[in-house]
């Protein structure tokens, strides 16, 4: 079940229809998740728990009809390729690919591959794709390299409006967050700014931070549900070693991860406004306990689908030579901010409650937070919701 399934509100704002990034018009996911095989770790044989997301932006062809774009890097312990380009020419010209971190090449690649064979043969262009990844290898075979370019291609086939696969699904089927299963999570909130409505959405792969910090409405769930009440994710010698040692408190090595968070918009606004949006990530993260840890990779992108039909910047662009665009003024910025935080804070509650236990390789297990007993915790502080 979601966040609000359960009656828990992350923050003031309201969500939009489907509370996910395809509540931006045209927005389109698609994912391909590959589990596969139990037992010890035979790196090219698995055990496999990975998989890839796809985030298509538009039905058009994104690198002949770019869009207004900014990034963020929190903390930069992990990849998004191409975000030079995008901060600096302000534009998005890619799809963008989730994935995990040893497959980041063959998926770059696979999108590279699209654009050939999209444009045809005989046409002089360049591709800087924009692939995100995180770290799945206590569940995954991730040293396999399990994914391929035919699972990219599925899963630009599958992109699709509506619902978006969450928990175990695409990129994020592998991965830890908070100590607790991870994975795919998706969010949005629709703002109205003088008289006009907008939705901001985002769509995270969260695999970051540690147990011990974990709150919800400021209330401390991670210390509530320690490694005593929810096992950590570590292989059951481990788990043993650490039962059998008195007075030791249990700290697992997954909690130092990594998140990618794609921001969505249909607001009309500047890349330099856009990086802001993607900036303000970093307090949804805040939001429920992370800090960035040295280990983590925590890098946000941020689009907008307003102001399209911007002429590619090539030789070849017939566009004028003066553009005009249009953006949402300062003074009515702020509810912008505020939505991209809670956006990207629910979508990472959404993930987790989501996603289902996961046993991995080695035997290493990877335990749902639970539902009801979230909410129970939070009932006892009365704090399902955050409003005043």
């Amino acid at each position: 079940m979601r966040a609000r399934d359960l009656g828990i509100e992350i923050g003031l704002g309201t969500p939009g229809p489907l509370n996910a990034i395809t509540d931006v018009a045209g927005v389109r996911v698609g994912a391909v998740t590959l589990v596969e095989g139990d037992g010890p770790l035979a790196v090219g044989k698995g055990p496999v728990r990975t998989g890839v997301t796809v985030i298509v932006p538009h039905e058009g062809e994104i690198s002949e009809e770019p869009l207004f774009a900014g990034c963020h890097t929190l903390n930069g312990n992990g990849e998004l390729t191409g975000l030079e380009w995008v901060r600096e020419s302000g534009l998005l010209m890619s799809p963008v690919a989730l994935t995990n971190t040893h497959s980041v090449g063959v998926v770059r690649d696979a999108l590279v591959r699209r654009e050939v064979e999209a444009r045809g043969p005989g046409k002089l262009y360049w591709s800087v794709p924009h692939v995100g990844e995180t770290w799945d290898g206590y569940l995954n075979d991730v040293g396999g390299q399990h994914v391929r370019a035919e699972h990219v291609a599925e899963a630009l086939a599958r992109a699709a409006g509506g619902p978006v696969p969450e928990g175990n699904a695409g990129g994020g089927t592998g991965m830890i967050c908070h100590d607790f299963k991870g994975g795919t999570g998706t969010a949005s909130r629709v703002v109205e700014l003088a008289g006009e409505r907008f939705t901001v959405a985002a769509l995270v792969q969260a695999n970051h931070s540690s147990r011990a910090v974990f709150s919800v409405n400021g209330v401390p769930v991670g210390q509530i549900l320690d490694d005593a009440a929810v096992p950590l994710p570590v292989a059951p010698e481990e788990a043993a070693g650490i039962a059998g040692a008195a007075g030791r408190k249990a700290t697992s090595p997954s909690g130092p991860g990594s998140i990618i968070v794609v921001i969505a918009t249909d607001a009309p606004l500047l890349p330099v406004q856009l990086r802001r949006v993607a900036q303000r990530a970093g307090m949804g993260l805040a939001y429920l306990g992370a800090y960035g840890d040295h280990f983590s990779g925590d890098i946000f992108l941020a689009f907008s689908i307003a102001n399209r039909g911007i002429p590619r910047q090539d030789y070849e662009a017939a566009g004028p030579v003066r553009l005009r665009a249009e953006w949402v003024s300062l003074p009515h910025f702020d509810a912008l901010l505020q939505a991209s935080a809670e956006a990207t804070a629910e979508a990472i509650l959404n993930a987790m409650l989501q996603a289902e236990t996961m046993v991995g390789r080695d035997g290493v297990t990877a335990h749902a937070l639970d539902g009801p007993r979230l909410v129970e915790i939070l009932d006892r502080y009365g704090r399902r919701t955050f409003r005043p």
